[in-house]
């Protein structure tokens, strides 16, 4: 009951207050929608199945992005990222990560009450509450989702799950996007969810030391950000942005030359929730 409360107050504040557009008015934000109560790790078989889509699964150097170079743009040059991190994002089943995550004091009660009794229900965005819920691994699929004719690849899914209980931590569907108020192109997750799905759009940032941020920062509708989106009709949907959620992913070589992430979750500018991931080649 908890959990279905609390999914009835985030549809019904997306309802409210949310943006009305038609489905297509905004193709940056186009992207798959969940309808059913349970997300789980066939969602994308069940996308095949309306579609006339193929499924590639691990396929050895496939990537979350077929072609880095995509987000070139007169404020971002792929050239200055690491050689390496463009190769696993172009070739992420050649690699295995491993993960540990801190919630910070504040935040920690609610995550609890909001994956305990929602994520878990549903089977997405089961973020891990504790360290050693991830210490016997998580488990990376790359699945391909592709057009049969012109065998285009419309998104591509990263399925992860938690190898001690099989619980899927996210569904994420990656694609790129250009928002309005962006000059290129955007790195853009859609996660499925009941009746709708978030989409984060991040924006790509080239550091001096060659690693890449992927930043979801933006303040106004149309800029790179967290977006919630709930179907109202078959071709109507509510469109809100979160302003208060930012995120921050950063990828970079450390001194040993080993690849690291650390994907921070902020909540207006305080530090919610920090991933950090070791990257390692599939050996």
């Amino acid at each position: 009951m908890v959990g279905r409360f609390i999914e009835w107050f985030f549809r019904t504040w997306v309802r409210l207050f949310g943006r009305r557009v038609r489905r297509g008015e905004m193709p940056w934000l186009d992207g798959p929608l969940g309808s059913s109560e349970k997300i789980g790790a066939d969602y994308y078989q069940k996308l095949i199945g309306k579609a006339s889509v193929t499924a590639r699964v691990n396929e050895p150097g496939a990537g979350l992005m077929r072609d880095f170079q995509r987000l070139k743009s007169a404020s971002f040059d792929p050239q200055q990222v690491d050689q390496r991190v463009r190769d696993f994002y172009e070739r992420t089943t050649d690699y295995r990560l491993d993960v540990w995550s801190q919630w910070s004091t504040l935040f920690r009660p609610f995550a609890w009450l909001l994956v305990s009794n929602v994520s878990r229900r549903i089977q997405q965005l089961n973020l891990p509450i504790s360290p050693l819920e991830t210490s016997r691994g998580m488990s990376s699929d790359v699945i391909q989702l592709a057009d049969e004719e012109t065998g285009e690849i419309l998104y591509t899914c990263w399925l992860r799950k938690v190898l001690a209980t099989g619980d899927v931590v996210y569904a994420g569907f990656y694609s790129t996007c250009q928002p309005p108020n962006y000059d290129g192109e955007c790195v853009k997750v859609s996660f499925p969810l009941p009746q709708g799905n978030a989409t984060v759009v991040l924006k790509p940032i080239a550091h001096p030391d060659g690693s890449l941020e992927l930043k979801s920062s933006g303040w106004s509708f149309g800029d790179p950000g967290y977006y919630r989106i709930h179907q109202t009709g078959e071709k109507t949907l509510k469109v809100r942005l979160i302003r208060a959620l930012k995120e921050s992913i950063r990828v970079y070589v450390d001194e040993s030359g080993t690849l690291r992430t650390d994907h921070i979750f902020s909540f207006w500018r305080t530090e919610m929730l920090r991933l950090h991931y070791k990257i390692m080649p599939v050996e």
